[in-house]
């Protein structure tokens, strides 16, 4: 029988109605309390996940969020979130991709080249194209535009060649440090493409106020991870300016002078601003503590990548770079 039905039968016993009416009065009450209570508690547990999930984030995450709320100006609340964003999407990623040691990194690239058929020419466009890439997302050409490119005499130097290139065809005016050129003739070829697109070239390293005044940005492509300290005396001033510069630098896989895998050996190695990791970062990496980490060289097979599991981040759309 329904609660409708109760309340319209007509008795003589006019006081069972009476205490049927209030039974089902105090169990609606009941059954809203009830109610109220479940709300609580939801939105207690949610409270506890969001907690739990600052607490996986990690410490440093719940000090920002709380540095935050006492940040008055809206336009710096702004940017402290998108700073944050930028950490927390950083804490996410780069905690899954692997980083690789010197050994791990010279198997990789064998494998490119042996397994694959990848030749080095291949691999250096790829590679400097996007850094060139990365370079362009961090430092404007606007803003930036005077660049000194600092190339070694390895693959990372030629990386640089092609970077230089690239950022001549993005609008940039890049000058060329070649203290040393690989006479071979894939690299000679890359310096003679840049000659040929009226990419300028210096023969001495400029002092450090002169690169202050004559350029807005400097990127190191002297040495990769087959580097082995000390360094070289050929090229002892472009690393000592590169040390004492004020200039922002963008580092290519490795900054220069630092340790494959421990990173700087010194306090006065150089503190880049960029570091461009390529195929995969390397040990290295983290140490960095620069503003810009990026990933270039969007070429890596999937089946090599489940090899050495790497599990590198997705690259999105047709990006060839992504931020670690």
């Amino acid at each position: 029988m329904t609660f409708a039905s109760r309340i319209a039968i007509t008795t003589n016993n006019t006081g069972e109605n009476v205490k049927l009416f209030l039974f089902y009065i105090h169990f609606a009450q009941t059954f809203q309390t009830f109610s109220k209570i479940m709300r609580i508690l939801t939105r207690s547990i949610k409270v506890q996940l969001l907690q739990l999930n600052s607490l996986l984030v990690g410490e440093v995450r719940c000090r920002q969020l709380a540095n935050l709320a006492i940040i008055a100006n809206p336009k710096q609340q702004q940017m402290q979130l998108q700073v944050q964003r930028k950490e927390f999407c950083h804490c996410s990623s780069s905690n899954m991709v692997k980083y690789l040691n010197q050994s791990e990194a010279i198997n990789v690239d064998v494998d490119l080249f042996n397994e694959y058929k990848f030749s080095v020419d291949q691999l250096m466009e790829l590679a400097g194209l996007s850094c060139a890439h990365a370079i362009s997302k961090c430092f404007p050409a606007d803003r930036f535009g005077r660049v000194l490119v600092c190339c070694g005499p390895g693959n990372n130097g030629g990386d640089g060649l092609v970077c230089a290139r690239h950022l001549a065809l993005m609008g940039y005016k890049p000058v060329i440090y070649y203290p040393k050129p690989t006479p071979k003739q894939l690299y000679e070829n890359l310096a003679y493409q840049c000659q040929r697109m009226d990419i300028c070239s210096i023969a001495e390293c400029p002092s450090l106020e002169t690169a202050g005044d004559s350029y807005d940005l400097i990127v190191d492509a002297l040495f990769g991870f087959s580097f082995k300290p000390p360094v070289r005396p050929d090229f002892v001033p472009v690393v000592e300016l590169l040390q004492q510069t004020k200039l922002p630098i963008a580092s290519i896989d490795i900054p220069s002078g630092w340790d494959v895998e421990q990173g700087k050996l010194n306090d006065c190695d150089l503190e880049p601003t960029l570091l461009i990791s390529l195929t995969a970062p390397k040990l290295c990496a983290k140490h960095f503590k620069g503003k810009h980490h990026y990933l270039g060289g969007r070429f890596v097979p999937p089946s090599l990548q489940q090899k050495y599991e790497l599990n590198l981040p997705d690259y999105p759309g047709n990006e060839l770079c992504v931020e670690l």
